[in-house]
């Protein structure tokens, strides 16, 4: 997932965002109202977690702003207010979720995950190609019976190549999918790195990841093999 955590309070926004990224979610962090405009007009995203009281405006108008332009991603609210008054508003502001500080990390990331799920609702939890089903929402990948040992952004990458199979994607959208803007710039090769590595994990389970010269990688079933 690529998510916006628009969020002031840095030390909750920092920690927030590695525990996310070890869960192989890339999270870009804005720390007001305005940050968070310039971020979704460059870069479409997986859902954004938004703070209600923030220095230059409240994140109820922005999500306000975001339904009135059509914008259909999921909004989870974080935010230290807690009344039945306030989730009743961001409820029907368009809010798909409300999170109320202090949380517990494990709890926002199921919530996150749910979102999700039910903006997809085309898409089943288990995605399933040649011998190899794929279930983000459990944390799971196996081939058969056995479970793959995938680091976080093996994972992830695994994830946009299944929900996406058969279809060619670029280096770069791979790249959008698996680093927030301001992680660490990873080496020229980091997703060759990440696709050798998967294709050696996926042995013997019915699917390849193509190499397409100049245009991308692609999941797809070996011949034979489904």
């Amino acid at each position: 997932m690529r998510l916006l955590l628009v969020e002031d309070a840095e030390e909750l926004a920092e920690a927030t965002q590695r525990r996310l990224a070890r869960s192989g979610m890339a999270c870009d962090l804005a720390a007001t109202v305005e940050e968070a405009r310039d971020f979704l007009a460059v870069q479409a995203y997986d859902a954004v977690i938004l703070d209600i009281n923030l220095p230059d405006g409240s994140g109820t108008d922005l999500l306000r702003e975001m339904r009135a332009q059509a914008a259909t991603m999921p909004v989870l609210m974080l935010t230290a207010q807690f009344s039945v008054d306030d989730k009743i508003s961001a409820f029907e502001l368009g809010a798909d979720d409300y999170l109320v500080k202090p949380f517990d990390h494990r709890e926002l990331e199921a919530r996150l995950h749910a979102i999700g799920r039910r903006q997809a609702t085309d898409r089943s939890a288990d995605l399933e190609l040649g011998h190899l089903r794929y279930n983000a929402t459990a944390g799971s990948a196996t081939v058969g019976d056995q479970a793959l040992k995938l680091t976080g952004r093996e994972f992830a990458l695994l994830g946009i190549l299944m929900r996406n199979a058969g279809q060619v994607m670029s280096k770069d959208r791979l790249h959008e999918g698996l680093y927030a803007f301001d992680d660490a710039v990873p080496g020229d090769n980091a997703i060759e790195l990440y696709i050798a590595r998967l294709r050696k994990k996926l042995t013997g389970s019915g699917v390849e990841i193509e190499t397409l010269r100049g245009r991308g990688y692609r999941l797809a079933a070996r011949d034979g093999d489904v």
